[in-house]
């Protein structure tokens, strides 16, 4: 009446050795951990006034540096103890499809780009860039309309950021204009 068979799709959490270093889950348990580790110690020595709410700059990078550091310390403990990650099981995901590293330059070339550029330019314009590059090598087909929400995307965070929370952030080639 009963069988002593694992239903399918229920994971093995025994298969292989439980604390392999080559392991790429553990890679990433670490990897996440130790971001975890970089925020909290990157916003150590920020000391700046809080806002009226008492709020400062570093409670954001805190809570986020936090949340980091659980799920890496949770991650890690599920790793040693044997999980591991299950295979791709949506029906439109080719399990077996090569990665398309065009992609991943392009995207890491848009994002350097735009860190080299920031300062020159400024917030609008080099993030304007951004989202629009990255919406196009993404697939974007209407272009035009990718570059409008592009911009005001960007002016929107820009105004957001410095208006609304008090953060500094380049103004670059419009510092006369905003």
């Amino acid at each position: 009446m009963y069988s002593t068979e694992e239903p399918t799709g229920a994971t093995d959490r025994g298969a292989g050795p439980a604390h392999s270093w080559r392991r790429p889950e553990l890679v990433l348990a670490l990897i996440v951990l130790g971001l975890g580790v970089f925020v909290i110690a990157g916003t150590a020595d920020v000391s700046t006034a809080g806002s009226s709410l008492g709020l400062g700059p570093r409670f954001f990078p805190v809570i986020v540096g936090s949340a980091l550091l659980l799920i890496g310390l949770f991650y890690v403990i599920d790793v040693v103890r044997g999980g591991h990650g299950d295979p791709e099981e949506s029906e439109d995901v080719d399990a077996g499809a090569r990665p398309d590293w065009r992609t991943v330059a392009l995207v890491s070339v848009i994002f350097l780009a735009f860190a080299g550029l920031l300062d020159l330019l400024g917030w609008i314009i080099a993030g304007a860039l951004l989202f629009f590059g990255l919406s196009v090598v993404l697939g974007a087909t209407r272009r035009l309309q990718a570059g409008v929400i592009a911009v005001v995307l960007s002016a929107v965070t820009y105004l957001a950021f410095v208006k609304g929370l008090g953060v500094t952030l380049p103004a670059g080639l419009l510092s006369g204009v905003i």
